[in-house]
C-alpha cells in the first residue's frame, strides 16, 4: 500500500509529532496537503507544523478544540460525507486526552467511514521507555488537579495489578508524586519521562519517594508519568467504599464512581454499591 494514496471521503485521524519533526509520516505530510477540511486543534499550530514540513495546505482549517467540538460536530459530518475531514491535535493522536471525540463519535453513529494515519503518542513513547513492566497498563489521562479528588484516584490504584500511566503539569508533579508515594508505597517503581522527543528529553526511574524529592526541587516541560502496578490481590468491598464517597464528593454520579473503582478489583458493581448505601 501507498504512503501517499488518495484520502478517503470520511473522517481522517492524524498524530502529529510530539516535539520531533522527523516524526511525521509521509502519510501526514500527504494528508495537510490534500484534505478538504482540516480540523485543528490549534490552527496556527497546524499552519506552522505544514510550513515545517514544507507542505502547502489547500483546504480549510477549522479550529476544533474542548470547547467547540460538539458544536462543530455537525458541519464537520456534512463535510465528511463527499470530503476528507483530517484531524489533528497540537502533538500526538487526538482522542487520547485530546478533542476529536465528538466528531468520531457522531461519525459513528451517522455511518461516515473514520479511518487513521498512525504515529506518535506520548502514552506508548513513555511506556516503552519506562523500564518498567507494562505489558498491561490502564491510561488515566491527567491526574486529577484537586487534592481530595487525586488522593481518591491514587486509592483506586493501591491494588492495581497494571501499570498506569497519565499525565500531570510540571507543577503539579512533585505533591502527586508526594502522595503517591504516601497512598502507593514509597517504593513503588515508576518513571516520569519529560520532553518527549524533543532536545532536552529526560527519562527519570526510581522510587516514588526519590522521585518525589527530585519532583520538589522544580520540573519543567511536557510530563508523562509511569508507576508499576501493584499487587493484584483482591481488595474488600469495605476497603474501596471511602474512595468511591470521595469521588461522589467530588461530582462523580454514585454509580459511575462505584463501576470505575470496582474495575479489575475483584468487586462487583452491585456489591460495591450497596455497601456505599449500607455506610451511609
Amino acid at each position: 500500500m501507498s504512503q501517499v494514496e488518495s484520502l478517503p471521503h470520511g473522517v481522517v485521524l492524524a498524530a502529529t509529532p510530539l516535539g520531533n519533526i522527523g516524526d511525521a509520516s509521509p502519510r501526514l505530510s500527504h494528508a495537510l496537503a490534500t484534505a478538504g477540511v482540516i480540523a485543528a486543534e490549534d490552527t496556527r499550530r497546524v499552519r506552522n507544523l505544514a510550513a515545517a514540513l514544507g507542505v502547502e495546505i489547500s483546504g480549510r482549517v477549522i479550529s476544533n478544540f474542548d470547547h467547540n467540538e460538539v458544536g462543530r460536530a455537525r458541519q464537520l459530518i456534512d463535510a465528511a460525507r463527499t470530503g476528507t475531514v483530517l484531524v489533528v491535535t497540537d502533538a500526538g493522536m487526538p482522542l487520547v486526552s485530546d478533542p476529536g471525540f465528538s466528531l468520531v463519535d457522531a461519525a459513528h453513529t451517522a455511518g461516515v467511514p473514520v479511518t487513521c494515519l498512525p504515529g506518535p503518542s506520548a502514552v506508548t513513547t513513555a511506556l516503552a521507555l519506562s523500564g518498567l513492566p507494562v505489558g498491561r497498563f490502564i491510561f488515566d489521562g491527567f491526574a486529577p488537579r484537586k487534592g481530595g479528588p487525586r488522593r481518591a484516584w491514587l486509592e483506586s490504584l493501591r491494588a492495581e495489578a497494571r501499570a498506569v500511566c497519565f499525565f500531570e503539569s510540571p507543577h503539579r508533579l512533585a505533591d502527586t508524586l508526594e502522595v503517591a508515594a504516601d497512598v502507593l508505597g514509597e517504593q513503588r517503581r515508576a518513571a516520569v519521562c519529560r520532553e518527549l522527543t524533543k532536545t532536552y528529553e529526560e527519562v527519570r526511574r526510581g522510587s516514588l519517594s526519590e522521585l518525589a524529592e527530585w519532583a520538589a526541587e522544580g520540573v519543567k516541560g511536557e510530563i508523562t508519568v509511569v508507576i508499576e502496578g501493584g499487587s493484584a490481590a483482591e481488595v474488600s468491598v469495605e476497603e474501596l467504599v471511602a474512595v468511591v464517597e470521595a469521588m461522589v464528593a467530588d461530582g462523580v454520579r454514585l454509580k459511575e464512581a462505584c463501576r470505575q473503582v470496582a474495575a479489575g478489583r475483584g468487586v462487583s458493581n452491585r456489591d460495591l454499591y450497596e455497601a456505599v448505601l449500607n455506610a451511609r
